[in-house]
C-alpha cells in the first residue's frame, strides 16, 4: 500500500468518558524513552506533550492515533498535553476548522485543560527569535526563485552551491526582512533561510527556509502579518516556549529532527527555554510510524477533493474517514480508542485492515446497543389461522449482553414484514429459512409454516402464506423438536416506515492511491450508498439523533445526527454484523 502520511491538520465537550492512563504492561519505545527522562530527572520531572493540529480542515481517523499517542503518554506520567493549532499557514485555516478539532477530540474522551495555543500568538516572538538569528550571522534573506533553488541545493550525495545572499551582511539582511514584514516585496521575491550546512547529507539541512511572503489575510490576526514561518522552524519554537518535553510526530519528520534540534540549540543559546522546577526544559522529538488504513485515503488534500467535488455529502458524511463523519456514522469513542491501542506504535510503517477497527466497533457496540427488529427489504407474511383482531404483545430482550437493559413488548398481529431473503421458493442446500412447508420460528413469537404465496404480475412474491402451531408455547414446540430457522418480522399493521443509508466502504481496492499516487477517484465504490425505506418496531420512531441499536440480525445502526426529525428518524448504517468483505473477490 501506498504509505499515507500524518499531516498537520485541519466546543463543547461532546463526551463525559473519562479514558484510564496506558497500562504499565504496554512498554513501547516512547514509553520507555519518557520514563528514562523522568527517572533521570530531566526537565524536573516533568511530562509536557502537544498534539498540533494545522486547522485547515477536519482531523481524521489517522490523526486519532497521534491523538491517542500524545495524550496517553501525558496521562502515563502524570503529565499534560496541550493542543496547538498550528495556524502559521493562512490559506485555509479557519474558526469552522479550529472549533471542529476541539470538538472532536473532547469526543474521543481527551482534554487538554488549561494547555490551549494558537500558534499565531506567538509570531512576534519568532520574528524577533528570526531577527536575532540574521543579526547572529546564523540566517539570511535569499531571493533565488524555487526552481533555482532546487539546482543550488543539490542532491545527498554531493555538497550544494551557497546562495548567492549566503554570506552578505546582517545588516543588509535585517533590513530586507523589515522590508519583507512592512509589505515592500511580492510573494516568493524574497525569503530567509537558516544558516546551516550546504553540505549536509541531510537536503533539509541545506539552509532550508524558515521565512516565507504572504500576502493572505489571517483567519486570527487579518492583515497584521505578511510574511509567516514555516512549520520546521515555528514547531520547535512552540514546544521551547510552551515547555513542551516530549514532542511526538509520524515518521516523515524524522529527517526534520536536525532541524528542530538546531532551533532549540539557538533558543537554548538565547536564553528562550523555560525553567521548571529548577531545571531547563529541553524539547526533544520522536518519531513513530503513521497509522495506514486500507481501503481509506486520509490525504487532507483529497478528502478536501472529495468535499470539494461533491463527490461526497460534506466533511461530516459517513463515508468520510473524519471523525465527524465516524461519529455521524455512529461510532464510538471506545471503539477507536481500543483500535488506537490494539494497533500499538512502533518505528515500522505497516498496513492496517479496517476490518480490525469494525471489529473493534462491532465488539464495543454489542455491548452498549439496544436490539430492535426492522426489517429492510420487506415481503409481507399473512398468518391465516390467526384472528385479524388479536394482537399479541411479546416480550423481548433490549440486549442479552445486558441483564440491566430490561426488556420491551413489541405488538405481533396476523401480518407481518420479513426480509425478503429469509425466503426462499426453492432453498438451496443449508438455507434453514423459510420456504414451502418448512416451519420456522418468528422471533419470540409463534411456529410458522408457509404453505403458499402469491405473486404479482412480475412474477415477483407478493406475499406469503401459512399457518402458525397453536399448540406451541410462544414459538417453542411441546414435542422438543428441534426448530433450525429463527426470523426477525415487524407487524404490518403497528411498523414504522423509515429512511436507512445503507453505507458501505467509500473505496473498492485496499490502495486507492498506489506507489505513484494515482487518480483515487476510478476507485469510488458506486455502491458506497444505498437509500431504502424499512419498516421497524414502533419504539424506533422515538429514537433520538445519535441513538445507536443493532437492527436485529441485519447490523448495527444510528439516527441520524443532521437529518432525524421527531417521530421520523433515518438511520445510518454503522457496521454489518459480520465482515462481509472478507468473503469478496
Amino acid at each position: 500500500m501506498g504509505k499515507q502520511t500524518f499531516e498537520r491538520e485541519g466546543l463543547e465537550k461532546m463526551s463525559d468518558e473519562k479514558v484510564k492512563p496506558e497500562s504499565d504492561t504496554s512498554r513501547h519505545f516512547l514509553k520507555q524513552w519518557i520514563a528514562a527522562d523522568v527517572a533521570a530527572g530531566k526537565n524536573g520531572g516533568s511530562v509536557v506533550t502537544r498534539f498540533p493540529p494545522e486547522p485547515n480542515g477536519y482531523i481524521h481517523i489517522g490523526h486519532a492515533k497521534a491523538i491517542s499517542v500524545d495524550f496517553s503518554m501525558a496521562a502515563a506520567f502524570g503529565g499534560t498535553c496541550h493542543l496547538r493549532m498550528d495556524d502559521t499557514n493562512p490559506s485555509k485555516e479557519s474558526d469552522e476548522f479550529a472549533a471542529s478539532i476541539q470538538r472532536d477530540i473532547h469526543w474521543l474522551g481527551y482534554d487538554w485543560g488549561e494547555g490551549f495555543y494558537n500558534a499565531s500568538d506567538m509570531f512576534e516572538q519568532m520574528y524577533a527569535i528570526a531577527e536575532r538569528l540574521i543579526a547572529d550571522g546564523n540566517a539570511y534573506c535569499c531571493n533565488l526563485t524555487q526552481d533555482e533553488w532546487k539546482t543550488y541545493r543539490g542532491v545527498p550525495d554531493r555538497p550544494g552551491t551557497p546562495s548567492p545572499s549566503r554570506n552578505t551582511p546582517p545588516e543588509r539582511n535585517l533590513d530586507l526582512f523589515h522590508r519583507m514584514r512592512a509589505g515592500e516585496f511580492a510573494d516568493g521575491e524574497w525569503c530567509v533561510r537558516a544558516k546551516i550546512d550546504m553540505a549536509s547529507p541531510n537536503i533539509h539541512f541545506r539552509d532550508p527556509v524558515i521565512y516565507r511572503i504572504r500576502h493572505v489575510p489571517h483567519y486570527h490576526k487579518g492583515d497584521a502579518w505578511c510574511v509567516y514561518p514555516m512549520y520546521d522552524f515555528a514547531h520547535p519554537i512552540e514546544d521551547a516556549l510552551e515547555g513542551v518535553t516530549h514532542s511526538m510526530c509520524t515518521l516523515e519528520f524524522e529527517v526534520h529532527r536536525p532541524l528542530y534540534d538546531w532551533v532549540i540549540d539557538r533558543m537554548d543559546e538565547m536564553g528562550l527555554l523555560v525553567v521548571r522546577n529548577g531545571s531547563k526544559v529541553r524539547p526533544q522529538q520522536r518519531e513513530f510510524a503513521p497509522l495506514n488504513l486500507n481501503y481509506t485515503v486520509v490525504s487532507k488534500r483529497k478528502l478536501r477533493q472529495l468535499v470539494e467535488e461533491k463527490r461526497v455529502s460534506g466533511w461530516d458524511d459517513p463515508r468520510m474517514p473524519t471523525l465527524c463523519g465516524l461519529r455521524r456514522r455512529g461510532y464510538t469513542p471506545a471503539a477507536i480508542r481500543d483500535f488506537c491501542e490494539r494497533i500499538g506504535v512502533s518505528k515500522y510503517e505497516s498496513e492496517t485492515d479496517l476490518s480490525l477497527l469494525e471489529y473493534c466497533l462491532r465488539d464495543d457496540l454489542n455491548k452498549t446497543s439496544a436490539r430492535r427488529m426492522a426489517v429492510l427489504d420487506p415481503v409481507k407474511v399473512v398468518i391465516d389461522n390467526w384472528p385479524a383482531d388479536n394482537v399479541m404483545q411479546v416480550e423481548v430482550a433490549n440486549n442479552p449482553e445486558d441483564p440491566a437493559a430490561g426488556t420491551r413488548l413489541i405488538p405481533f398481529g396476523r401480518e407481518v414484514w420479513i426480509e425478503r431473503a429469509d425466503f426462499q421458493e426453492v432453498p438451496e442446500k443449508k438455507f434453514f429459512r423459510m420456504s414451502p412447508g418448512r416451519e420456522v420460528r418468528l422471533r419470540a413469537a409463534v411456529l410458522f409454516t408457509c404453505t403458499g404465496i402469491v405473486k404479482d404480475a412480475d412474477g415477483n412474491i407478493a406475499e406469503i402464506h401459512g399457518t402458525y402451531d397453536e399448540t406451541a408455547d410462544k414459538a417453542n414446540p411441546a414435542d422438543g423438536r428441534k426448530i433450525k430457522g429463527t426470523i426477525h418480522w415487524v407487524s404490518v399493521a403497528h411498523a414504522k416506515p423509515f429512511e436507512v443509508r445503507l453505507y458501505d466502504r467509500l473505496f473498492t481496492v485496499p490502495d486507492p492511491l498506489g506507489e505513484d499516487d494515482q487518480d483515487f477517484l476510478k476507485f469510488l465504490n458506486p455502491d458506497s450508498l444505498k437509500v431504502v425505506t424499512a419498516y421497524g418496531e414502533p419504539s424506533l420512531a422515538d429514537a433520538k439523533p445519535g441513538e445507536r441499536f443493532q437492527f436485529e440480525r441485519t447490523g448495527y445502526f444510528c439516527a441520524d445526527s443532521e437529518d432525524s426529525k421527531p417521530g421520523a428518524p433515518a438511520f445510518n448504517r454503522t457496521v454489518t454484523l459480520k465482515d462481509s468483505w472478507g468473503k469478496r473477490p
